[in-house]
């Protein structure tokens, strides 16, 4: 039995693959956006809706490793719907021009699967001098969020689907700034912190989720808006400065996931029905989980929110 808001209730666990908690379930007539879909967890999120009959829009930085990536799911799943578009979520003009064609393709949007980020980097700022972490991982997909929100209301009112909205997060948000989010710092690199960095971006993605989701309860759409923790897993992102050594250190409770348990979570709250109505969640192994209490503060989120759209709107 499914009780919302309870842990461990869904049937499903830590080590529950992708394919596992969408075993017989039907996508098909639903088209989902994931970025980052080209390495990680990505690839195996795009892989699993496709085979549930999901059409994937691939976005990802490099569009030819995307196109092999599309060619082995099309070798594994003959008749998948699978495209690849660009996109550089440090580059809020690579976004734009993104949200711009997707709608011009008249393609409907029934899932936006906010994936992709960079992990515990060195100091740098992207192309709109913003520093990298809070760019990438929420900037890029805060205002892509937004460009597309109107194609995905429309297409849920015409098909009468709920439209899912899922923030990849991380347990890292509890790394964050001892403030959560360093308004009046972003960009100070004299006091810039790696893994303090990151936790401020993935604690973005839950207060971003968290504020989405007000807003689009207050407008009546039927719309939700989640973010969730992957588990930890050893992919590409950990490639800055020995992170993992820090990293193990700190799941050392934990046992690292494979990379289709990894992709389970998302997969999960993408797709299936016990999730259906369910907005402004945390999930962690395909189940409700607990967050940091900075990532339940809403002034938090719409301070956020509000400083995000400047930031996005100024450029």
């Amino acid at each position: 039995m499914w009780i919302f808001g309870l842990k461990g209730d869904s049937g499903f666990s830590a080590r529950s693959t992708a394919e596992q908690v969408t075993h017989g379930l039907d996508g098909t007539g639903l088209t989902a956006i994931v970025t980052g879909a080209s390495s990680g967890i990505g690839i195996e999120t795009a892989r699993v809706l496709a085979l549930r009959g999901v059409h994937v829009v691939m976005a990802v930085r490099n569009t030819n490793s995307g196109k092999k990536v599309k060619d082995e799911i099309l070798m594994e799943i003959p008749n998948a719907k699978v495209d690849v578009m660009e996109l550089d979520l440090s580059s809020l003009e690579s976004v734009k021009k993104f949200a711009s064609d997707y709608t011009s393709s008249a393609l409907p949007l029934n899932l936006l699967i906010n994936n992709a980020g960079v992990m515990a980097t060195p100091f740098m700022l992207s192309k709109d001098q913003i520093e990298l972490q809070f760019a990438t991982n929420h900037l890029g997909h805060f205002l892509l969020t937004n460009l597309l929100l109107d194609t995905m209301k429309s297409t849920a009112r015409e098909s009468h689907k709920e439209g899912r909205i899922v923030n990849v997060s991380s347990e890292g948000h509890r790394f964050a700034y001892r403030d959560g989010i360093r308004f009046d710092k972003i960009n100070d690199e004299s006091s810039y912190g790696q893994l303090s960095a990151y936790g401020q971006s993935k604690l973005s993605n839950i207060l971003h989720a968290n504020e989405l989701a007000r807003h689009l309860k207050e407008e009546g759409e039927e719309i939700t808006a989640n973010s969730l923790h992957p588990g930890s897993i050893a992919t590409n992102l950990t490639r800055y400065h020995g992170f993992v050594d820090g990293m193990v250190s700190w799941v050392g409770k934990y046992v690292l996931k494979t990379i289709p348990q990894g992709a389970a979570t998302t997969c999960y709250v993408a797709l299936h029905p016990q999730v259906k109505g369910v907005s402004g969640e945390y999930f962690c192994d395909s189940n409700i989980g607990s967050r940091s209490s900075l990532a339940t503060d809403a002034g938090l989120a719409k301070k956020l929110w509000d400083f995000s759209l400047k930031l996005t709107e100024s450029k």
